[in-house]
């Protein structure tokens, strides 16, 4: 059974050029929704965006989200385009390339580039976005936290402050919008293995992780994708301001 309404939905996916988000935007693709998908790879998202159907069914841009002119004329492009947006997946985040180090080794330049894309990304976007969200009249914005922050990760600190920032901006959104009907919601996934070659992560390490796991086995792309897809769906109208994991029991809330 397909869940409710998002056969009729247009839903922006960031960071959907490879791995999770290209997971995302196919699951919705799969739902009947008409995805837009976004990212700073304009090779890779052209190539995703084709491989789902192109034009009518996956349309792709390059987008950094750190940059708020450019998220400005995203926003005025979709204006043009659809004049409306039921749903986004704010998934880009700066992670797979990140080196593991103490955190008084993390360099300024590090710390900035991080935050930009990873927190301050997903407020230029639902900012730039919201009149069209508004257009909607019902939609639903889905921000990608991390269950890295329930574990305080070492090695990781920029990565665990900007996903803990994205969980703390879903709670102040949900009230702030939840007037105009949009709903706001946290995805945050435990640890999950795509294409996308880690730095971040060594064999041991992995398997550790996946002891400590209720379900001893690792999570690919398909185990998040319906998740995301429930919270752009009807059948979560009443679901805002919360934070979902979605972790095989790793961390408990």
């Amino acid at each position: 059974m397909s869940l409710r309404g998002l056969d009729q939905k247009i839903i922006v996916v960031t960071g959907a050029a490879q791995g999770i988000g290209a997971g995302y935007a196919r699951r919705l693709v799969e739902e009947g929704s008409t995805v837009v998908l976004a990212d700073r790879n304009r090779d890779g998202v052209e190539a995703t965006a084709s491989s789902l159907g192109g034009p009518g069914k996956a349309t792709a841009y390059q987008l950094d989200v750190s940059d708020r002119a450019g998220c400005e004329a995203f926003a005025a492009q979709l204006t043009a385009a659809y004049g409306r947006v039921d749903g986004l997946v704010n998934n880009a985040a700066v992670f797979s390339t990140i080196r593991m180090k103490p955190f008084w080794e993390i360099t300024d330049e590090e710390w900035d580039r991080l935050m930009a894309v990873n927190l301050r990304g997903p407020w230029l976007l639902v900012s730039a976005l919201l009149p069209l969200l508004r257009a909607a009249e019902s939609a639903s914005v889905v921000n990608i936290g991390s269950d890295a922050v329930q574990l305080g990760r070492p090695g990781y600190l920029h990565y665990v402050v900007s996903k803990g920032g994205v969980h703390g901006m879903t709670f102040s959104m949900a009230r702030e919008l939840g007037e105009f009907g949009i709903r706001v919601n946290t995805l945050s996934p435990g640890p999950v293995y795509t294409e996308v070659a880690r730095e971040t992560v060594t064999p041991q390490q992995r398997e550790s992780m996946i002891r400590a796991q209720a379900l001893h086995r690792p999570a690919g792309p398909d185990d998040m994708s319906g998740m995301a897809a429930f919270l752009l769906s009807d059948d979560s109208a009443y679901l805002t301001g919360q934070t979902i994991s979605v972790n095989g029991g790793l961390v408990h809330r």
